[in-house]
């Protein structure tokens, strides 16, 4: 296992900047996400890291030692793709054996390593076969296992699941979980998916624009975002957001919007008259109960619970109950939204303290 350290990592193509100064530090043995949407850098800091892209800034560090100038090969890490990036002409088990037949590994040593990577994948009936006669989410086991043989410093995962459907794509993250904690190896995966991101993770970093947004345990994401991108971007439903001035009524602290008030437990250290963003997550709505008043535009059920989509004057929400409430396009319905479940951000989108 080897720690990873990014210190102060810039990209640019031509005079584009990609990655504005990026620094991280990775425990070794932690499982990392980078996590954004698409164009935000996260692959691109991960083919920096694996050597397959050339700094234009900075340094990094792979179990203490910089790692700038050497070639992938010896950088001690293993990179898994989207694409599954297998020999055709060659069986599982060559395809797994190839990078250490490469290096005259003993024979025997290469029977035992693929053996071993076969049983932690479920791949020992495949091993003769070749990737014409898998699936893609066999295809996908055996990328993986072909890492695992090396036996590295850190594994690089680049949206390894994205062209799976979305049930193979549950099962194998909850396979990636269960061998990453059988390894223990040091790990930093790419996704655009934010379940998957909170589901793997011990750390995510939330990238946007080619700066890190924030860093934290998938729950810290989730329950304090920084900021509007990390609160839209991470949850879903995401999270509901809209406008409100900070008014304070006879001292009394208070979020005002056209149609609504909702008085606040805390006076927020700004000015009367403040332009606020407060974000709320749909499950954190009663609905049912409550004196704001809304009327549901649209009912979607879920089977785990219903989504209903909200208009509160000219604010629209989403709202989230486990139950199966009795609800008709149309009609008004009471709700509550909880002050002590509000986050607020200020003008310039930041989080406001709690």
């Amino acid at each position: 296992m080897s720690a990873i350290e990014i210190r102060g990592v810039s990209k640019r193509y031509g005079v584009t900047p990609v990655l504005h100064e990026i620094d991280l530090s990775v425990a070794a043995g932690e499982f990392l996400v980078l996590v954004g949407p698409s164009g935000c850098g996260k692959s691109t800091l991960l083919r920096l890291i694996a050597g397959l892209e050339e700094l234009s800034g900075g340094e990094i560090l792979i179990g203490g030692r910089r790692v700038n100038d050497l070639p992938p090969k010896a950088r001690d890490i293993a990179m898994v793709f989207q694409s599954y990036a297998l020999y055709p002409h060659m069986s599982v088990a060559d395809n797994m054996a190839y990078s250490l037949r490469l290096r005259r590994t003993p024979a025997s040593e290469i029977a035992r390593a693929v053996d071993a990577a076969a049983g932690k994948l479920g791949l020992e009936p495949l091993l003769a076969r070749k990737p014409k006669a898998l699936s893609g989410g066999q295809r996908q086991r055996v990328a993986m296992g072909r890492a695992i043989v090396r036996k590295p410093g850190a594994f690089l995962f680049d949206e390894p699941l994205s062209n799976l459907d979305a049930r193979l794509r549950e099962h194998m993250r909850a396979e990636i979980k269960k061998l990453h904690r059988e390894l223990g190896a040091t790990s930093i995966y790419v996704t655009h998916d934010q379940i998957e991101a909170m589901t793997l993770a011990d750390r995510i970093v939330a990238l946007h624009g080619g700066r890190v947004q924030q860093v934290g345990s998938p729950l810290d994401l989730y329950d304090r975002p920084a900021n509007l991108f990390v609160a839209g971007f991470i949850g879903s439903p995401g999270m509901n957001m809209f406008p409100a001035q900070l008014k304070r009524p006879n001292g009394r602290p208070t979020l005002a919007t056209p149609t609504f008030e909702i008085p606040l437990a805390r006076d927020p250290p700004l000015p009367e008259g403040s332009a606020l963003t407060v974000g709320i997550r749909p499950e954190h709505i009663v609905l049912g109960s409550g004196a704001i008043r809304g009327t549901v535009d649209l009912i979607e059920p879920t089977g785990l619970g219903t989504i209903a989509h909200l208009t509160l004057g000219g604010t629209e929400l989403k709202g989230f109950s486990l139950e199966r409430p009795s609800l008709s396009v149309g009609a008004t319905i009471s709700l509550d939204l909880p002050v002590s479940r509000l986050h607020l951000f200020g003008g310039d989108g930041t989080r406001i303290p709690d």
